[in-house]
């Protein structure tokens, strides 16, 4: 998978999120920044991002994905 799929399955899942994702093709980094996660522990905010892309980490299409999932008050802060 390319970086910026991975980013537009994320951004359909979560409207609003600001999405940034690096990788090389088998192993990515998400950076997710949306006020969906305001008043989530930090397994709830992964499980929000995860849940955009499990038919695809299913598949074997997508091997692995790092989160790193903020608040906009915890990204300005």
């Amino acid at each position: 998978m390319e970086t910026e799929a991975v980013a537009a399955l994320i951004r359909a899942g979560l409207p609003g999120a600001e999405v940034t994702v690096t990788g090389d093709g088998a192993h990515f980094d998400a950076i997710v920044v949306s006020e969906a996660f305001d008043g989530l522990t930090p397994i709830k905010k992964q499980r929000l991002v995860m849940d955009t892309v499990r038919a695809q980490i299913a598949s074997g299409e997508l091997h692995a994905l790092s989160i790193k999932a903020l608040t906009p008050a915890q990204a300005a802060g």
